[in-house]
């Protein structure tokens, strides 16, 4: 990490701060029973199409964007679909055909999936060195619930493009927004996290859409090139912070109280768990993870209709 405040700098000299940014997603879904990279998949339903809700409409469809050629970041944990895209092997098959690549400002691929339809948008990043499934879970409930969701996977992270510099995260984060306003979203939520949720907040506050709510999980102020602090000032859409109170020996929840110090919304809460656990593992590892799981939707469905 390029750029840290306070206490974690020194920390970061020793590698812990991106010890906890790219911590392995340890309990991410289990890859398919038989994946491999010659697996193949229905092609992606345009928008417009039924949805991962299962619901259809008669909005006007958007043609899908044209399948890319690139090198994917991790190569044994990538299937293409049937349709020419690139996909984690930790997505689930019956998922693959929401499959889509973006590109971004500066040329790289990504892999991403877009889920359910309608107006309201939901952004759901991952953490650095997590991958595309941190977030899947929510995102198909958020979807059966009639949000429009997409999830990207970050550049050098799972089937999106492999980058030397692993730079710019702000510009994948960019290019989701991007797809979600392309295929009908109106309005959107941004949830994001560890560095997802810094970039989330930087490309949020850059973006057209209007901001719904913004909802962070054990998000640095500063991550790599990007830094969080004059973009979150920006956002006054009511704001849910989340951080484990000993994630990076207590140095991680200092930097969550500076995003949600300088927050520009009226409406705004800090949770800070009593545990170790990162980002999104607070949803999957925690002893309170039923509590924090329904935390997160409650907050996103009150908030995400506009």
């Amino acid at each position: 990490m390029r750029r840290i405040r306070g206490g974690v700098v020194a920390l970061a000299a020793a590698g812990l701060v991106l010890a906890a940014c790219s911590a392995p997603d340890r309990d991410a879904p289990a890859r398919a029973a038989g994946a491999s990279p010659d697996r193949v998949s229905s092609p992606p339903a345009a928008a417009g199409d039924e949805g991962a809700g299962g619901t259809r409409t008669d909005r006007p469809r958007v043609p899908a964007n044209p399948p890319a050629e690139y090198t994917p970041a991790w190569p044994d944990d990538t299937v293409r679909t049937k349709a020419g895209y690139r996909v984690n092997t930790c997505v689930p098959e019956e998922l693959r055909d929401r499959a889509t690549v973006l590109t971004t400002r500066d040329g790289l691929h990504l892999s991403a999936l877009v889920l359910g339809d309608g107006p309201d948008g939901v952004l759901l990043d991952h953490e650095q060195g997590y991958n595309i499934c941190s977030w899947l879970e929510t995102g198909r409930q958020l979807a059966a619930k009639g949000f429009r969701v997409v999830l990207p996977e970050y550049r050098n992270h799972g089937a999106s493009e492999h980058d030397e510099k692993n730079e710019d995260p702000d510009l994948d984060a960019e290019a989701a927004l991007a797809e979600l306003k392309r295929v009908g979203a109106e309005r959107v939520f941004l949830a994001g996290a560890s560095c997802g949720g810094t970039s989330t907040i930087v490309a949020g506050a850059a973006q057209s859409l209007p901001v719904t709510g913004l909802l962070i999980m054990s998000s640095p102020s500063a991550c790599l090139t990007v830094d969080a602090v004059p973009s979150v000032r920006r956002i006054t859409a009511p704001s849910l912070f989340m951080v484990g109170s000993g994630d990076l020996q207590g140095n991680m929840e200092r930097e969550v109280r500076v995003l949600y110090e300088h927050s520009g919304a009226e409406d705004k809460r800090l949770v800070v768990d009593d545990d170790e656990l990162h980002g999104t593992d607070m949803l999957r590892r925690s002893p309170r993870r039923d509590r924090y799981r329904a935390m997160v939707t409650e907050f996103i469905e009150e908030h995400a209709r506009g």
